[in-house]
């Protein structure tokens, strides 16, 4: 989403006091006694027991105002989704106020709109992530919550019933982001985590609301992870303390109910945003998953950069303290996957205005540190405007030749690198063999127009309609490397 630019301004001051991001990240505690350190990237996997590398969109922000609470967002989007850009994942936004419109009455026609619409994406190879959506905790905490930035009503989340600003004011403001320092806003947050010690049924409830949707998705083999809130904010409680205590505790709790009825979609968990967004460390404990076998909890942090938050072009000085910020971001990601326990990271959310000069060499540079690490992407969104692939009248922006690029979808094992040109890829895994489902890879027209060589894996299938390359290693060697380059 677009950022919180007044805390952005926060953070600005306080990096430079602090010396920058680097300075600041060594002088604030660092999550969760445990410590933990960088692992070997590990990978959500499919029904198949393939390793997933995971590249798609967020839909979309329309979806937050929508009185059904669908995006604008048609099959027809998504079919040139695809064909554009060869994305096999999409983080799609749902919400609370949507899920639970009552106190313990769940809405079966809204999750039968979602179904409808993980449909289109199973159709097509995609694994979807459910997103539990707020901003600003809900419009109800707003006085007239329709106005502002034009993009519906201020605030999104949680329904009326579960909003208790206490009779705290909550006064226009001229950009929305501010209305999360408003009194009645604090306290709407401070009473849903139950740091007012008045409503410890919310956290049920939250709780309960997951357990509805994971019920409904526990069969369906699109839906691989479940992201259990956006940008949590903790009202009057911030920081390590915060994501220690009442978020740990929520997500401990919600896990453990989506276990009564889902034992094998991943729980995806997230920071605090402001500040870890901008590279700061992470507070997060770690969570346990009640499942029987490994653990299948992911992290999904954001990426926000302060200069990207504040508008700044990919140049110049600009470009210098975005690239520490992303250096810093990842040592923290790679720790917290550590404490979590060697976790997959999925980046939930990363934007830019496509507009604005370097935005090539920006999304490209995240998307390099997303291949290193082993993380999937869902980038901020597919919504039409600057910051998407396509502008309001369907002209591409620069992201869609950006995004095109060769990857491998599906391992039969587990990656231990992989690079990729626009006509050439080479892929490093440990090949695994309780896994008898083909290696899956994604070629673009533009690099791979006909025939394709192969090295290292012999050809089961090349479909150029859908741009699918499958292939099988022969042998019991421990290690396999593809390659994969065009006819002549």
């Amino acid at each position: 989403m677009r950022r919180i630019r007044f805390l952005s301004a926060i953070m600005a001051g306080s990096l430079v006091l602090g010396g920058g991001v680097a300075a600041a990240q060594s002088s604030l505690p660092l999550s969760g006694s445990q410590g933990g350190s960088a692992a070997p990237p590990s990978y959500l996997k499919d029904e198949d027991g393939r390793s997933l590398i995971l590249r798609g969109f967020n839909t979309a922000s329309s979806s937050k105002s929508a009185p059904d609470g669908m995006p604008k967002f048609t099959e027809a989007d998504l079919e040139r989704e695809y064909a554009a850009m060869g994305t096999n994942f999409v983080r799609f936004l749902i919400s609370w106020r949507s899920v639970e419109p009552a106190p313990g009455q769940y809405d079966q026609a809204y999750l039968n709109r979602v179904e409808e619409r993980v449909g289109w994406y199973a159709e097509r190879g995609y694994k979807v992530m459910l997103d539990m959506h707020q901003d600003v905790y809900s419009g109800a905490a707003i006085p007239g919550g329709d106005t502002g930035n034009g993009a519906g009503p201020i605030g999104n989340g949680a329904p009326a019933w579960a909003t208790y600003t206490d009779g705290l004011s909550v006064e226009p403001q001229d950009r929305w982001e501010l209305y999360y320092i408003q009194p009645g806003v604090m306290r709407a947050f401070d009473n849903f985590w139950n740091t007012t010690g008045k409503h410890p049924e919310l956290a049920e409830h939250y709780a309960n609301a997951w357990r509805a949707v994971a019920e409904r998705f526990a069969d369906n083999d699109a839906v691989v992870a479940y992201d259990l809130m956006n940008e949590p904010w903790g009202g009057s409680m911030i920081g390590s303390p915060f994501e220690a205590g009442p978020l740990a505790a929520l997500y401990q709790r919600t896990t453990n109910t989506i276990r009564q009825v889902d034992q094998d979609s991943w729980v995806c968990v997230a920071p605090q945003a402001i500040g870890v967004n901008q590279g700061l460390p992470s507070g997060l404990t770690k969570i346990d998953d009640p499942r029987a076998g490994e653990q299948r909890i992911a992290y999904c942090p954001h990426l926000y950069p302060l200069p990207m938050d504040l508008g700044s072009a990919y140049e110049g000085p600009a470009r210098t303290l975005t690239d520490v910020t992303i250096d810093a971001w990842r040592a923290d990601v790679e720790r917290v996957s550590g404490v979590l326990g060697g976790v997959p990271v999925i980046i939930g959310e990363f934007g830019f205005d496509t507009t604005l000069p370097g935005v090539v060499d920006y999304i490209g540079r995240v998307y390099d540190e997303a291949r290193e690490m082993g993380a999937g992407v869902a980038y901020w969104s597919s919504d039409p405007g600057p910051w998407g692939p396509y502008l309001e009248d369907g002209t591409s922006t620069a992201l869609v030749g950006t995004v095109n690029k060769p990857y491998p979808r599906a391992v039969a094992g587990t990656p231990v690198e992989w690079s990729a040109s626009d006509t050439n890829l080479q892929l490093t895994f440990r090949p695994d063999p309780a896994v008898t489902a083909p290696t899956e890879i994604y070629l673009p027209q533009q690099g791979f127009p006909g025939a394709v060589n192969v090295e290292g894996a012999d050809i089961v299938s090349w479909d150029r309609d859908s741009r699918l390359l499958t292939v099988r290693t022969v042998g019991d060697a421990a290690s396999a490397t593809v390659k994969v380059t065009p006819a002549n």
